[in-house]
């Protein structure tokens, strides 16, 4: 019996210690989509991220792909940042959470890697700060995944 309480005290541990991580993480997105948006307001040229030709993101923040119906792809990104930060602190210990996680984080992977298209493809230049967002989006949704599939083991086992 001790060592079924034990084990289970560990299973609930290593899930807060993922939703911690996913928290921390989306920190980091709103911080990186913060300073995008930031750039994306600017009045004047900066050199911030511009490395060459290939390098540009004030080409890229101040295209006309960087709005969606008029709000900037950068603001969308904080949001959704915000959500998953909720979902990872406030909301952690509902048992949908993990699902609302992976779809949130699925999502913004998705958009993410249509506006990768869009740097590689049509506008034939990075920004950092996108690609910066990439990879958070990216390690919040595979953190996110192997939270749900911990959660769903975790459930069928009781």
């Amino acid at each position: 019996m001790q060592a079924a309480v034990s084990e289970s005290d560990d299973r609930s541990s290593i899930s807060k210690n993922l939703a911690n991580a996913i928290a921390v993480v989306a920190l980091g997105g709103i911080v990186v989509s913060g300073l995008s948006l930031y750039h994306h307001f600017g009045k004047t040229k900066t050199s911030f991220c511009t490395f060459g030709d290939s390098f540009n993101c004030d080409l890229v923040n101040r295209s006309v792909y960087s709005t969606v119906l008029g709000v900037p792809v950068a603001l969308v990104g904080i949001l959704g940042y915000l959500l998953i930060l909720a979902l990872a602190t406030v909301y952690h210990e509902r048992a949908e959470t993990p699902l609302m996680l992976v779809i949130a984080s699925g999502g913004g992977l998705a958009f993410a890697l249509y506006l990768t298209y869009i740097e590689k493809f049509v506008l034939q230049a990075w920004c950092v700060l996108c690609l910066a967002s990439l990879a958070l989006i990216l390690s919040t949704t595979a953190l996110s995944a192997i939270l749900l599939k911990r959660s769903l083991s975790q459930n069928g086992e009781t």
